[in-house]
């Protein structure tokens, strides 16, 4: 993918475990943020996957759980 980063595309891919399943752990929120900021840039993909995720945590289409059996 040109243009776009490891870190996005490795957050994209957790972004998107997320959305299947509907859900998310505290600890999988913080693995996407700390993977998201790894080498302290913000790029736009990963800015915009960020905001995606929060929409989706907003709109309760991705729910906080506790853990994943």
């Amino acid at each position: 993918m040109a243009g776009i980063s490891e870190a996005a595309v490795q957050l994209r891919a957790k972004i998107e475990a997320a959305v299947q399943c509907h859900t998310i752990t505290h600890e999988e929120y913080e693995q996407i943020l700390a993977l998201a900021y790894e080498d302290g840039v913000l790029d736009r993909h990963e800015k915009v996957l960020l905001q995606q995720l929060q929409s989706m945590i907003a709109d309760r289409d991705i729910k906080f759980v506790g853990s994943k059996n």
